[in-house]
């Protein structure tokens, strides 16, 4: 019978950083995928390169807000 209290050791071990460096990563993922989706839809005329500088603009605007 338990008294109220626990083990820590039968909780799963999830750091708090290990979480949020995987959330923003994935954040920064679906992020960039939008902005490709976005781009195609909405710019069909640009060519590779400048699909490519775009995207690297956006990149880099993404990793300033996103530390």
């Amino acid at each position: 019978m338990s008294d109220g209290n626990f083990n820590r050791a039968l909780l799963p071990h999830t750091p708090y950083q290990s979480g949020l460096q995987a959330g923003k990563s994935m954040g920064r993922m679906h992020a960039l995928e939008a902005f490709k989706e976005y781009l195609h839809k909405n710019h069909p005329t640009l060519t590779d390169e400048q699909f490519l500088h775009h995207l690297e603009d956006f990149r880099q605007l993404l990793s300033q807000r996103i530390l």
